[in-house]
């Protein structure tokens, strides 16, 4: 079970037929959330001609778009399926757009909406959400190279390292792995090392897994 979102806010822009394109892009929780951020980016263009929206968030599914003053189905719906296509949720994309004077036509503006929205989302650090575990591992130095070494193994994340009179470890390791790391560990370690689960949660992992 995992989800991809964005870290931070990003934006990024282009000119079409002397249209300017500025596409935003944003973390956000709730439906609250994102029509906040809407309103920030409108008010900081309050003279463009559009201000296109959408966003996805978990709580309660739920899924928004604006054309705000484009024709029907141009603008707000191909940035929601910018979003869909690439899996993104809790976030939301504001494309604005300061028209040129040119008219781009139908099929010209969903090209123009979707670059936007697409280089909003290249623009930003995505998040590989993960459904993992807070593992607090304290052994000897002795086991300390046996457990570090076959961490890796487990695609796991080192939090936090205290070295004391013994190694404490704070690390995240994928839901589906823990029994199996859980299982290694206490069997290098001829079960000397203490184990403290401290909960599962939802974590980035792309640095580990690649995404």
């Amino acid at each position: 079970m995992n989800y991809f979102t964005v870290s931070k806010p990003a934006e990024a822009s282009f000119i079409e037929k002397k249209s300017e394109f500025i596409g935003y892009i944003a973390p956000v929780k709730t439906g609250d959330e994102a029509v906040e951020f809407i309103n920030k980016i409108k008010s900081m263009h309050r003279k463009a001609k559009h201000n296109v929206y959408a966003y996805i968030v978990r709580q309660d599914n739920i899924s928004r778009y604006s054309d705000d003053g484009e024709p029907q189905g141009t603008a707000g719906v191909p940035v929601l399926d910018v979003l869909q296509k690439r899996g993104l949720t809790d976030v939301c994309v504001v494309v604005t757009r300061y028209f040129g004077g040119i008219l781009l036509g139908g099929g010209g503006l969903v090209r123009a909406y979707s670059h936007a929205a697409s280089l909003a989302c290249d623009a930003a650090h995505i998040m590989d959400m993960r459904l993992c575990h807070r593992l607090i591992i304290t052994t000897d130095y002795n086991m300390y190279g046996k457990i570090s070494y076959i961490l890796p193994n487990f695609d796991t994340i080192t939090v936090n390292s205290d070295f004391g009179s013994d190694v404490t470890l704070e690390i995240l390791v994928l839901s589906e792995k823990l029994d199996a790391l859980r299982k290694e560990i206490t069997e290098v370690t001829n079960g000397s090392a203490k184990l403290q689960d401290s909960g599962e949660l939802f974590e980035d992992f792309s640095s580990v897994l690649g995404k």
